[in-house]
This record gives structure tokens, sequence and C-alpha cells, in this order.
């Protein structure tokens, strides 16, 4: 029972890792970039979670969910899992999100439609068939 949220965390990770890996989200998109991305929204969330411990904003909480293991003083092991595990939600979602649109959510911006149609001279044509 002390690891439910543990395990929990690494399920939702490796759910993750598998949508990345098939659809070339993030770290299989582009490794250094992702990564990059993935350890500075890291860092910031555990600079942050650090200062709300210091300021005594923030402690860990007593649960049977969890496994006990602190990193450091009020900063259980689950903090870091679960900091890592919003940040790579939000790359994936993004990523999602490109995907949907066609890939001009990076490109020209969310919703956004190019005038010309790839490999043609002429204008993209309205519903009714007219320019």
């Amino acid at each position: 029972m002390a690891v439910i949220y543990l395990a929990s965390l690494l399920a939702g990770l490796g759910c993750m890792v598998l949508l990345d890996h098939r659809f070339r989200l993030v770290l299989w998109r582009a490794p250094r970039v992702g990564a990059a991305t993935l350890g500075i929204g890291l860092a910031t969330f555990l600079a942050w979670d650090l200062a709300a411990i210091a300021a005594r904003h923030y402690g860990a909480g007593q649960s049977a969910a969890m496994t006990g293991i602190m990193l450091a003083p009020e900063l259980p092991l689950e903090e870091i899992l679960f900091i890592t595990f919003l940040c790579y939600l939000a790359l994936v979602l993004r990523g999602l999100l490109e995907l949907v649109l066609g890939g001009h959510a990076g490109r020209r911006g969310v919703g956004q439609v190019s005038e010309r149609p790839e490999g043609t001279g002429r204008p993209r044509q309205a519903a009714g068939g007219r320019p």
C-alpha cells in the first residue's frame, strides 16, 4: 500500500513515454531540446518547492499511499516524480496539439492556415469552389 502513489506516477509517466515514442512528440522528435526543456521545468518547479519549504508554506503530508522516502526535509520522493510528470505532460500535450492541428501550432500560430496548398501556385478554394 505504501507505493500506490509512486506506482501511479510511474504508470502515468510510462504511458506518456509510449505516446511520445509513438507520435514523436517531444523526446523522440528533438531529444536534446526536449530533455533541456524538461530539465528546465523540473529545476524551476523544484526551486519553487524548496523556496516554499524554506518559507514554511509547504510541508510533506503523511499518507499510507506514499513511500515515506524523503530526499530532503519535507521533500518526498513522489514530489520529484510528480513535477517530472507535470512538466512532461505539458510537453506531450503541446506536441499532441501540434499534431492534431496538422503541424501549424509551432510554425504559423495555432489555427492559422497557409495561403497556398503545398505544391501548387493557386490559392486555396473556399467551400463553394470560389478562390
